[in-house]
């Protein structure tokens, strides 16, 4: 079992889980987060004062699944949430020793 974090701009949010559903991928937690990195931060005027955003709003997204599905997930998402331009976002995949469906006990893939 894997989880894939994904961070991603927020606009992109609704295509991603269209993508993610239309792959077979059910199950997503989605958290708004701020951040950057190679992109920095932008300046913005408001009232006619000029001012420094050092973090740009972002989306987090946590999606377990099984290793036969990790690859078809990281497609979907890249596909999905893919604008070409710098901010785009990452996907990171770590591994899960244990996944407990709190509802019924199930373990493992089955508890996805």
């Amino acid at each position: 079992m894997k989880l894939i974090t994904a961070i991603i701009k927020p606009f992109k949010l609704e295509d991603v889980r269209e993508a993610l559903s239309d792959a077979g991928i059910e199950g997503i937690t989605v958290t708004e987060v701020k951040g950057f990195g190679r992109q920095r931060g932008h300046t913005e005027l408001y009232r006619g004062a000029e001012y420094v955003v050092d973090f740009l709003p972002k989306v987090k997204l946590e999606i377990a699944v099984a290793e036969d599905q990790l690859d078809t997930a990281i497609e979907a998402i890249i596909k999905a949430a893919n604008t070409g331009k710098i901010g785009d976002g990452k996907v990171f995949v770590t591994t899960l020793e244990k996944v407990i469906r709190i509802r019924t006990g199930e373990t493992g893939p089955e508890a996805l």
